[in-house]
């Protein structure tokens, strides 16, 4: 059985995470144009609560399904990674059904006390079937993450994402003529088709391709039940903690912002389309160079894993080293693109450049978050997935302490919301490193993975504004003076690593390398 490469696997999910990105970036501008930033506002009160029962369901096990998997391939005990793939799937298929019971009977008590508008139950209620979908779905793609074996999850994320555009849009058009609230409903009904899609994909992968292990290997004796379902709830219950803390607290968002907002001085619809748009079109802008980051923490935790079972701390270190650097490369550049351009992109992609007052505020959060997925990936590989969970709890006072009293301000109003945001990716992404430091002594070489990456992220800015200011006195198109300007300082930017040496050739030598070796015994 042979495995996929680190940096291959990472290429994989990108590959795939940059394909769903643009489909649902266009999906994003088309719905927000059809249904507009409000109906955008009542989806995302709903979802992140939606989410944060996916997050109980799961109770984390597909992460433990792709770390334990790991270390059980790495000692070549194949007939245990089954074994724990099948554990793991029982007990999804409970969970997840009690758990859409238990909402289906409590949806008289949430609409009460917990939604923040009495428009968002049916939208609850349209997406209840996907907690038995992703659950299960999330078990196949944890079981191959845990084989170094990326293409099911990107195949299946692929379609599942053009379904789920497909049909939500689809829906919401058909529906629009009742109402932004039924149109509303349509996308959230178009999202759980899409899952519906990948979870038969990923099925129909599993039966077809099926790994083969080695026949000889198969005999290796079980260990006791209660063993394993403790070696599974010791990593995937620090993991549910983390996720549902972090949902819990998106969904704390979800109702304070707005509150909070109408405190600021704006009316309950205008408040409404204000977080819209933050969360719709700002937050958006910003998560898109996440693909990167996401994908690789993703990689990171069997990668790890694969490397700590076999105690090779000089691995784990280049690992934990590499996946550093490679984010700050993507993320520094981001943030002065999204910085500088922040109304045009804002204008352009949506038709509402007012977000962009909160997106450049944002941005100079953008690198931290990213360095907090990438960390938080690297610690769950370390076996130490309670650490970001304790981390995470720690910054949200930060966080929510600022969207409490930065938001009701009426001079700041949304941007306070970003001011807070980007505190608690700091203090986040901090503690993470700090935490990584200890457990492994990795001592990154911050001159080439930091100092570098940003002198030449500095670097481009000027290039980017002259290049937009100069490109529209020429054209009079913002369009084209904003395309310009982003290509133009990419391209800055480049040029700008190769003469600090921030790159060099043999960098791209060896992603070359990475990309055509397919695979890596």
């Amino acid at each position: 059985m042979k495995q996929q490469s680190f940096i291959y696997g990472t290429f994989v999910l990108l590959a795939a995470s940059l394909l769903n990105r643009i489909i649902g970036f266009t999906y994003q501008i088309f719905l927000i144009r059809l249904i507009r930033p409000e109906g955008i506002g009542l989806l995302n009160m709903i979802y992140p609560i939606y989410v944060m029962i996916l997050v109980m369901a799961s109770a984390g096990v597909p992460v433990a399904i792709s770390k334990m998997v790991a270390e059980e391939v790495a000692r070549h005990n194949w007939r245990g990674a089954n074994r724990i793939f099948n554990i793991c799937f029982t007990f999804l298929i409970l969970s997840s059904a009690v758990f859409t019971l238990l909402c289906l009977l409590c949806v008289p008590h949430l609409l009460k006390y917990v939604f923040p508008n009495p428009k968002v139950c049916n939208i609850f209620l349209s997406l209840l079937p996907g907690i038995i979908i992703v659950s299960l779905c999330s078990a196949f793609r944890g079981y191959y993450q845990g084989l170094q074996q990326m293409k099911p999850t990107a195949v299946t994320q692929v379609l599942e994402q053009l379904v789920r555009v497909a049909a939500g849009l689809t829906l919401a058009t058909l529906l629009l003529p009742r109402g932004i609230e039924y149109a509303a409903v349509g996308a959230a009904t178009g999202v759980i088709i899409g899952e519906i899609a990948g979870l038969a994909a990923i099925v129909t992968i599993h039966f077809q391709k099926r790994p083969h292990f080695p026949a000889g290997l198969l005999s290796a004796p079980d260990e006791p039940l209660l063993r394993s379902l403790g070696r599974i709830f010791n990593l995937a219950v620090p993991v549910t903690l983390t996720r549902f803390v972090a949902t819990s607290l998106l969904s704390i968002d979800a109702v304070l912002i707005p509150y909070r907002l109408q405190a600021s001085g704006l009316q309950l619809v205008e408040a409404t389309s204000v977080f819209g748009q933050f969360v719709g079109i700002a937050e958006s802008l910003l998560f898109v160079p996440g693909i990167i980051t996401i994908s690789m923490a993703t990689a990171l935790i069997p990668a790890v894993s694969d490397a700590v079972a076999l105690k090779n701390i000089a691995l784990v270190h280049a690992r934990c080293e590499e996946a550093i650097r490679i984010t700050l490369l993507a993320g520094l550049p981001s943030a002065v693109i999204l910085m500088s351009l922040a109304e045009e992109l804002c204008g352009l992609i949506f038709g509402y450049p007012e977000a962009g007052a909160s997106l450049r505020i944002l941005a100079l959060g953008g690198p931290f978050l990213y360095l907090q997925q990438t960390s938080t990936g690297i610690l769950q590989g370390l076996g130490e997935a309670f650490r970001p969970f304790r981390n995470l709890i720690f910054a949200s006072f930060f966080k929510i302490t600022g969207i409490y009293y930065l938001t009701g301000l009426n001079h700041l109003g949304i941007r306070g919301t970003a001011l807070a945001l980007v505190a608690g990716y700091l203090v986040t992404a901090l503690l993470n490193l700090y935490d990584i430091r200890r457990l492994t002594r990795l001592k990154p070489n911050w001159h080439n993975n930091l100092i570098k990456p940003l002198i030449a992220a500095i670097g481009m800015g000027p290039t980017v504004l002259l290049s937009k200011n100069s490109l529209y006195g020429y054209t009079g198109s913002e369009a084209a003076a904003t395309t310009g300007a982003l290509f133009s300082g990419i391209a800055c930017y480049i040029l700008l690593l190769f003469l600090t040496g921030g790159i060099k050739i043999y960098d791209l030598q060896r992603l070359r390398a990475a990309f055509n070796a397919k695979t890596n015994v």
